[in-house]
């Protein structure tokens, strides 16, 4: 094949905002997710699965723009016309779903799905525009003992992962509380919904620019650090005073938290319905023993509009070293809350419905930090090497009877000599090679190298000689007798 003139070769970029994720953190990944999946299982959730591109008006008024459909999202027009999207989350796309085959399904409704989501913001630090997540939710309730269970099964979630109770901490609070806080500061009404969606926006960034930067957002804006500038809610001194007032309300015991919120929202009917479901929630996982892990916190708002109710962030409290050498906290790794108007906006009626949705790659790089992660790629395949390439069909049916026996096997592809062969092997991780020269078939044998076994033992050895004669952990064995020896040689190392 000729070669491509320099000119024309295209330069390999992955595009901003987006990953590429190798082996080992795919793997890790997939045993995060099915460690999930099975407390999720645990409680009675059920998966299921939708596509990444739903139509732009069923993920409608609560993106960031609707006015401008690919303004936060990844959007293109059909052959009809009509305006498709990239999911932006998992929760408008099970609205749909729900609505779409309601008769059907049983309520309430509990599922469970994961997949990636798309944002078409700017990136930057740990700022992805896709990203995986993985959710659960209950349809069709509207007991708060269904927002009370989420947190707890999020609790649970987090120490089968294998992080301790004290090292997380799951934060609930009520947007019915905000609401009544908003009342208070003259901004209720759908004339403020833009307002209030600013505000909620600028709370939920408490834990990331401190009292100091929600100010500025609150009221006139604020400039980050590369020069961008985002435009504030605009509220008046004593408005910002009341809003931080209430994000500041938590008390050192549940009660004084009650009741600080209580304060907050008087003259609110909203905000003291609010604050009664709070209660109920203490009172729910203190029964259910979740009363440590489990904790009000009014700086908890989610940044989206759609929650009507309970909202809960998972947090994870145990420090860690960022990557300048300081200490840091990875903060939330899951959130979500109730949102009883979003499946209603198919139906004629409301449908009250609640869950939560985990950030899988933070969550696996805390998991990493704890040590929780296992090297997931120590041990690639069985390497058959190819001592000679008229014989490619006894090689194949060596990698055969291996695979067919259940073990990992592949038959080295390339074209190169033995030595290439067995550095090849090495960098597949391989436990061991099959090594069938024109010797070795007249014998009826193979020549079985296990590769982890050898490189210790060759540590002892400084000579090259002495190594070439002891030939560490390399035996003879029946060609009959392949698969059962490479067996004995792979189940050492697993």
């Amino acid at each position: 094949m000729a070669k491509t003139d320099k000119a024309d070769r295209l330069k390999p970029r992955l595009p901003r905002g987006f990953q590429d994720h190798d082996t080992g953190t795919l793997r890790a990944t997939r045993a995060m997710l099915e460690t999930i999946g099975h407390v999720f299982e645990r409680y009675g959730f059920d998966p299921v699965e939708t596509p990444a591109v739903e139509y732009t008006e069923a993920l409608g008024k609560f993106l960031p723009d609707q006015d401008r459909p690919n303004e936060g999202v990844f959007s293109f027009q059909d052959d009809d016309e009509q305006w498709l999207s990239l999911r932006y989350d998992l929760t408008a796309p099970l609205a749909r779903y729900v609505a779409e085959n309601f008769d059907r399904l049983p309520k309430p409704y509990r599922s469970y799905r994961y997949g990636y989501v798309f944002r078409n913001e700017k990136p930057g630090p740990g700022r992805f525009r896709q990203f995986m997540q993985f959710d659960a939710d209950t349809v069709g309730s509207a007991s708060v003992a269904a927002d009370a269970e989420i947190c707890m099964m999020a609790a649970d979630v987090m120490e089968e992962l294998g992080i301790p109770r004290g090292d997380y901490v799951v934060r609930v609070n009520n947007r019915k509380v905000l609401d009544g806080v908003m009342e208070a500061v003259g901004l209720a009404g759908d004339e403020n919904a833009g307002k209030r969606l600013t505000v909620l926006r600028a709370i939920d960034k408490l834990d990331r620019l401190g009292p100091d930067g929600v100010r500025l957002l609150l009221g006139p804006g604020r400039k980050d650090e590369s020069g961008d500038f985002t435009k504030g809610a605009g509220l008046e001194d004593g408005q910002i005073a009341r809003v931080l007032g209430f994000v500041s309300a938590g008390g050192a015991t549940f009660e004084e938290t009650l009741a600080n919120l209580a304060a907050a929202v008087e003259g609110s009917a909203r905000g003291a319905e609010g604050v009664a479901e709070l209660a109920e929630i203490g009172g729910l996982v203190d029964a259910a023993g979740y009363e440590n892990r489990v904790k009000i916190d009014p700086s908890v708002v989610r940044g989206l509009e759609y929650y009507t109710g309970p909202v809960y962030e998972v947090e994870l409290t145990f420090e860690t070293v960022n990557e300048k050498g300081e200490k840091a906290r990875f903060g939330s790794v899951a959130g979500g809350g109730r949102y009883d108007g979003l499946v209603g906006r198919f139906r004629p009626e409301d449908t009250p419905a609640t869950g939560f949705s985990i950030g899988v790659s933070r969550l696996l790089a805390a998991l990493s930090a704890l040590g929780r992660v296992e090297d997931r790629t120590a041990l690639g395949p069985v390497v058959v090497l190819v001592m000679d390439r008229d014989r490619i069909a006894d090689y194949q049916k060596m990698v055969a009877d291996l695979r067919a026996a259940g073990i990992r096997a592949e038959m080295y592809l390339g074209t190169s000599g033995m030595k290439a062969q067995m550095k090849y092997a090495d960098r597949r991780n391989a436990p061991c090679v099959v090594i069938q020269g024109s010797d070795e078939r007249e014998r009826g044998i193979v020549q079985i190298k296990d590769l982890i076994e050898g490189a210790r033992l060759a540590e002892a050895i400084e000579d090259h000689a002495e190594w070439k004669e002891a030939r560490p952990a390399q035996v003879e064995a029946e060609v009959a007798n392949l698969v059962d020896t490479v067996r004995e040689i792979v189940g050492r190392h697993c």
